[in-house]
Parts: C-alpha cells; sequence; structure tokens
C-alpha cells in the first residue's frame, strides 16, 4: 500500500528524487529541504506524480 512519488526541486533545475509515501496515513503532499546538486545548495523539493 506504497505510493512512488517524485520530489522535484523547487530551483527549477529538474533535478528530482524519488520516494514512497504510505497512501492510507497521509494525506498532504511531500514537502522536504533536501540538496540539489545542480545549484549546490539545499532547497525545498515538493511532491510531484510520475507521469
Amino acid at each position: 500500500m506504497r505510493e512512488i512519488v517524485k520530489l522535484e526541486s523547487t530551483a527549477k533545475t529538474g533535478y528530482f528524487y524519488t520516494t514512497t509515501k504510505n497512501k492510507k496515513k497521509q494525506t498532504g503532499k511531500i514537502e522536504v529541504r533536501k540538496y540539489d546538486p545542480i545549484i549546490r545548495k539545499h532547497v525545498k523539493f515538493v511532491e510531484k506524480k510520475i507521469k
């Protein structure tokens, strides 16, 4: 019962991480502060659907 989601950088670099989330427990979108190696800074990553 886990869904694969894409965490995309808000810095518009096109860099993303993939992760899973529990479909039953988590209702909102994931927002995490992670490292973007293209701009070499920590930025906010937001959840997007994988196409």
